[in-house]
């Protein structure tokens, strides 16, 4: 452990190498670019690039490759050599600044929503200086944003980008009124990742693992999660030999994995990093899932990353923890140690409050999969209500706002345990709510409705915008106020009235908060189908303009591919299923019937008189049920094959939700009540006590 130091950021050309590698002059005009958003002159480019290049030889990498993130929801990348013909049949090392500032990708082959036509190839990734080049498999990886030929945003990193612009310029408005030293405003994220792990030759035997990420079917186990011995315990050897490996492989490319451990269900485990810039936090959780399953490989392990890899127990979430700072290091939701006096606080935390309550569509927008639609609501992660928990503390605070009463401090306690011999500790004076959707934890925000596949970048640009939007509507009436505090204490009153009703510390599980929000008019969007037309809403699309976020073109393209790709995925998920069911499935289940046919036949030949009510009662229950299963998957397949044709995609996305999805869920129960009676040696597949409980 002792070299974790010098391992840390090995493989990152990060602002220490900058400084030894690049002149000074060099150093502090990139150094510009990153902190001020300045333009980078060619000539410094070159400078820069040779360095990288140099630096990244010395680490054995023998390519470079623009990194990018476009709307597949992975990453992207193509590589090129860094040797450079010179005559006599030698090369050089090469590496300009052209080729580290602009790449020049086929664009045709990614979704674009209608952005882009399928001859219309040309693309291009731009350099993203305030994102550090890192090695891996031995390529110089250069984080680029990614855009077509006519300048569209075909990628997720550069809406990030212009909405953190965008937070900054409105805050920094805010701020100037306070009286601020600061110059710039950044927005920090730490994502919490959960993650199964199985054996991998298992997985290998597993079709809807392989085709979906997640298991179609598979009956319960005799034991699940029900005995809550999972979480935090004894992490088994094979895992921690898996983890130490992912620490030191994140750790050298400067990705801060702190915390480990196991999660609620069997096989179910968390990492958590240390936060950083949301651009950077984006690209290193992109790169974190990458590497889970690399590395998982080498221990002949499995990652499964899909939020509900396995009916009956906890799926897998991605908390999106966020906050808000200032350049001189300070936090604008650090609420202080008299929250009821920190006005600059208050009027953040007020527009965040006001940008969750009117953008409650945007919020559930940005969590929306087919995988993550398992999960909402299902008392394992967030509803699909958007509620905020701030606690009881600054709720009292706003509470004596609103009502202009006296704010009554409540002041920290000591922890009384009841051993001497246990040292004393202070208290928080609120409770944590692990059931809110966007829960306020002493200095940031805890976004909880993250599925575990998503990038983190959707969630931040809405985040980022909606609340720049709020700011800029408090600056607007702010700057022309006459009298500042006057008009300050008087928005923020008005403001915690106004959007009270996002506000929920209770427990977002129960059915009582279901009709609660109904009362209080907040929205419920229970799937996918159901969120993305708030999309392309008129007042969504003038927000987007209006800070600079995405055209019109840009938004409806994100639209569609969202709505393709949720119908898509249920689409491979019900040929999968049915491909299971005739090869697979009815198979084993006709084996077995067989066999315990033999069996009641033999038993009369050699007596009449021996009773054959065992293997008669399960012939007659396993032929009713293959029986059904036909029929079912009969069903399934006139639904999917042909195609159905529609009007919109958004019939489409409404029947996959409603009809296909409510048919698998059907076929899967009588599946499930098969394996159930097949004996152990006939069935396919490994089962879920095979799958949670094999790897020790």
């Amino acid at each position: 452990m002792s070299k974790v130091p010098e391992m840390f950021g090995s493989l990152v050309f990060n602002d220490s190498v900058m400084q030894e590698k690049l002149p000074k002059d060099t150093y502090k005009a990139l150094k510009k670019t990153r902190e001020q958003s300045k333009p980078l002159d060619l000539h410094v480019a070159n400078i820069v690039a040779n360095a990288m290049k140099n630096w990244a030889v010395e680490k054995g990498a023998t390519h470079f490759t623009h990194w990018f993130q476009p709307m597949t929801g992975i990453t992207a990348e193509k590589h090129d050599s860094f040797i450079y013909p010179v005559g006599n049949g030698k090369v050089i090392m090469e590496f300009s600044g052209k080729e580290l500032i602009k790449g020049e990708p086929d664009a045709s082959s990614f979704p674009s929503g209608g952005l882009r036509a399928t001859f219309e190839a040309r693309g291009y990734t731009a350099w993203d200086p305030t994102s550090d080049a890192f090695i891996k498999d031995g390529s110089l990886c250069i984080p680029t944003a990614f855009c077509s030929y006519g300048g569209e945003a075909l990628d997720k990193k550069t809406p990030l980008l212009r909405s953190m612009n965008a937070i900054n310029k409105q805050a920094m408005r805010i701020l100037k009124l306070f009286g601020t030293t600061a110059h710039r405003v950044i927005t920090t994220v730490g994502a919490e990742q959960e993650y199964f792990l199985i054996d991998k030759d298992m997985y290998a035997k597993r079709k809807d693992l392989i085709y979906t990420g997640r298991t179609l079917f598979g009956a319960k186990p005799p034991k699940g999660q029900e005995l809550e011995d999972h979480y935090f315990g004894v992490i088994k050897p094979r895992v921690s030999s898996y983890m130490k490996d992912l620490d030191e492989e994140l750790w050298k490319l400067g990705i801060l994995a702190k915390t480990k451990h196991n999660e609620v269900a069997p096989a179910q485990h968390e990492l958590a990093p240390i936060f950083t810039t949301a651009n950077v936090a984006t690209d290193q959780n992109q790169l974190t899932m990458q590497i889970m399953k690399k590395v998982a490989t080498k221990h002949n392990l499995y990652c499964l990353l899909h939020e509900k890899p396995f009916k009956g127990v906890n799926g897998s979430g991605k908390h999106n923890n966020w906050s808000i700072t200032t350049d001189t290091g300070v936090n604008l939701l650090e609420p202080g140690d008299s929250p009821r006096e920190n006005a600059q606080f208050l009027l953040f935390l007020t527009a965040i409050i006001k940008a969750v309550d009117e953008h409650q569509d945007l919020l559930r927008i940005s969590v929306a999969s087919a995988g993550n639609d398992h999960r909402l609501g299902a008392d394992e992660a967030p509803p699909a209500i958007v509620s905020m928990f701030i606690g009881e503390d600054l709720a009292s605070v706003l509470k004596s706002i609103e009502d202009n009463s006296d704010y009554q401090k409540k002041d920290k306690s000591v922890m009384k345990i009841g051993l001497d011999v246990l040292p004393s500790f202070t208290k928080d004076t609120t409770d944590r709510n692990r059931t809110s959707p966007f829960a306020f934890t002493n200095n940031k925000f805890e976004f909880r409705m993250l599925g575990s596949t998503v990038s983190i970048a959707c969630p931040n640009i809405m985040l980022n915008t909606i609340i720049a939007d709020a700011l800029s509507q408090f600056a607007d009436e702010l700057e022309k106020a006459d009298d500042f505090t006057a008009a300050l204490n008087k928005l923020i009153k008005r403001n915690i009235k106004e959007h009270k009703r996002i506000i929920f510390n209770g427990n977002n599980y129960s059915e009582e908060w279901v009709e609660e929000a109904k009362k209080r008019g907040l929205l419920n969007l229970r799937s996918t189908a159901d969120a993305l037309p708030y999309y392309i809403s008129s007042e969504n699309i003038e927000l987007f303009k209006k800070h600079g976020i995405f055209s019109k073109s840009e938004i409806y393209s994100r639209y569609e591919i969202q709505l393709e790709n949720y119908c898509k995925q249920i689409h491979i998920e019900a040929l999968t299923m049915i491909d299971m069911i005739k090869k697979d499935i009815l198979p084993a289940a006709c084996s077995y019937m067989k066999d315990i046919s033999k069996e009641a036949i033999n038993k009369k030949e050699l007596c009449a008189d021996i009773s054959c009510e065992l293997e008669e009662t399960l012939l007659k229950k396993l032929s009713s049920l293959s029986a059904d299963l036909y029929n079912k998957m009969e069903q399934l397949s006139d639904m999917v094959e042909p195609e159905k044709e529609f009007d919109c995609i958004i019939e489409e996305a409404k029947f996959y939700r409603s009809v296909l999805s409510e048919q698998m869920e059907s076929t899967r129960t009588i599946a499930d009540g098969i394996e159930s009676l097949v004996g152990a040696k006939y069935w396919p597949y490994p089962t879920y006590g095979d799958l949670l409980f094999s790897v020790i």
